[in-house]
């Protein structure tokens, strides 16, 4: 039986409703099967075994069907099947060794996951292997392995050839074993893995947690890592570049043979509202998971709007940003492109904020180009050496990774050298020919920063950081962000820095930006923007008028 052509057919039909991720993914998965070319092979036998073996010895041990047999949905046998059916023609070794399962809660996941575990725990052909779940707390990861030992309690033969230990499961025969490990454990270094687990992966905080699994599984024929998640809420994480990985691997922009990527996701934030769409981020609607549990939670979040956002991370996966912050991210996020070199001759506005040893500085240029009404911002970021020293490894793994990637620099000891900033500011104008007429700042900013660019020739503008300078700019900033009005080059810094940014209002409702209670979120790149912001709206008509577009 392939359930493959049978998903496909289904959703061609109308009677199941997708992400185009998943329609596209599985429509190529189909096409190979029925056309095979290259390297890799659809073998039935090897995709229905994994199948058989959980829908025989795997029980359910919650809820009405609690110790019946697993009847896995159409949904799940796909999964299993493309996870497993694909194999090299010339070896017989699995194609896929890494994957990503985005799907909405109350679908099944654990479940799933712990009939895949004991499978691979017993009857994939694997002697020692080894199994771990991981998440970002051992009682979260100990979720996969509780249901993973209450199939085993239920199974005479599952209970007969496996035993919990302290620690972990074991299986005698194969010399196997299953154990359940926290991201911050000391005992990551030195496994040898053959399926890693990764559960709810936007709360891991670390990459190294992901790098040091993965490398677990080099020595192992045909591994498999399997990374499940909602979309989460903390931003610029393992999650967010595992989900940009796993999108262009679907999108066909990266190649990678690999790695398979099915994400059950709303197409568009607005498809919430139609109950119609609400499958393609939940695939078990209707069997597993019941519409009136999705119908309770919008209810709720008419009461109170605040839920809302929750709602749309956990139940349509939707990537969110943390409860009390400015904006959503799905208002910030905006993935377009630019070459400043385009912009020769136009005009902009600078904008800084500096920091102490411990926030970022930033330095912004924002050009407002009149013939598409967008706002293209230019950023970059410094930071001391020294600092690293005070940062969390979550920190000074995303600080080094925006340095590979030319957006930041380390500056040496324990304080910016700020002429850095003006080099930056001159290398605008003379490098790329675009005229900077006024560099708004922090009027508590350096003052030899200050002298140092005016000797320069810019034209240095101090902007008060209150409600009354900045609530207007921000608002208007909001509203741009919001209308995908504000091209930033998909900058993750400043995408970072805006969702860490909540708000202070005042009894007039005028707003200023604040940190959240989290200390290691900055919002520098924020400040640095608005401050030019605050000098766009004041010379609006000036620079617009002097733009090329509009010189006569």
């Amino acid at each position: 039986m392939n359930y493959i052509i049978e998903y496909v057919n289904k959703i061609e039909s109308g009677e199941i409703v997708t992400s185009k991720r998943v329609a596209k993914v599985y429509n190529e998965l189909k096409d190979r099967i029925e056309h095979p070319t290259g390297r890799y092979i659809f073998d039935e036998e090897s995709a229905l075994r994994p199948i058989k073996f959980i829908e025989s010895f795997c029980r359910h041990s919650k809820g009405d069907k609690a110790r019946q047999l697993i009847e896995l949905e159409l949904f799940q046998k796909a999964y299993i099947q493309a996870l497993f059916g694909f194999v090299d023609a010339d070896t017989g070794l699995r194609q896929y060794r890494e994957s990503l399962l985005l799907v909405a809660r109350k679908c099944g996941k654990s479940t799933l996951l712990s009939a895949i575990a004991l499978y691979m725990l017993l009857a994939d052909n694997e002697t020692g292997a080894e199994i771990y779940s991981i998440a970002t707390k051992r009682e979260q990861a100990y979720i996969v392995f509780e249901s993973t030992l209450n199939m085993i309690k239920q199974d005479p033969h599952l209970s007969s050839v496996l035993k919990k230990r302290k620690t972990d499961i074991y299986c005698d025969f194969n010399m196997s074993k299953f154990q359940p490990l926290s991201s911050d454990s000391n005992t990551l270094d030195g496994l040898n893995s053959h399926l890693v687990i990764i559960d709810e992966v936007h709360a891991i905080k670390s990459r190294g947690t992901y790098e040091v699994m993965k490398q677990s599984l080099s020595s192992r024929d045909q591994p498999l890592l399997i990374m499940i998640s909602t979309a989460g809420t903390v931003r610029e994480s393992i999650f967010d570049d595992t989900y940009e990985y796993a999108t262009k691997v679907a999108d066909g922009i990266y190649q990678d043979e690999t790695f398979l990527p099915i994400i059950y996701e709303l197409d568009d934030p607005e498809e919430y509202l139609d109950p119609d769409n609400w499958m393609k981020a939940n695939p078990a609607l209707g069997t597993i998971k019941k519409h009136s549990y999705i119908e309770q939670q919008l209810d709720r979040a008419k009461n109170n709007p605040v839920d809302l956002r929750g709602i749309l991370v956990k139940d349509f996966n939707v990537r969110g940003s943390e409860t009390g912050t400015w904006l959503d991210f799905s208002q910030i996020n905006n993935e377009k492109t630019f070459d400043l070199s385009s912009f020769q001759n136009y005009y902009a506005i600078g904008g800084m904020d500096l920091s102490s040893n411990v926030d970022l500085t930033c330095a912004t240029v924002l050009i407002f180009n009149p013939d598409d009404n967008t706002k293209y911002v230019h950023q970059h970021y410094w930071i001391p050496e020294d600092s690293k020293k005070i940062r969390t490894a979550e920190e000074r793994s995303l600080l080094e990774k925006w340095e590979e990637r030319g957006l930041l620099t380390f500056t040496q000891g324990n304080l910016i050298n700020y002429s850095l900033l003006t080099r930056w500011f001159l290398d605008i104008v003379n490098v790329y020919n675009i005229n900077l007429p006024y560099i708004y700042y922090d009027r508590y900013s350096a003052s030899h920063l200050v002298l140092e660019l005016e000797r320069e020739g810019f034209n240095m503008v101090p902007t008060a950081q209150g409600v009354k300078t900045l609530s207007l700019p921000m608002q208007t900033l909001g509203a741009d962000l919001a209308g995908k009005r504000v091209n930033y080059n998909n900058n993750p810094i400043l995408k970072w820095c805006l969702t860490n940014t909540a708000v202070k209002e005042d009894i007039n409702g005028n707003i200023q930006p604040k940190k959240t209670s989290n200390p290691s979120r900055r919002i520098d790149g924020t400040a640095s923007l608005l401050d030019a912001y605050v000098g766009l709206l004041e010379r609006y008509e000036e620079i617009k008028n002097l733009q090329p577009s509009n010189v006569q």
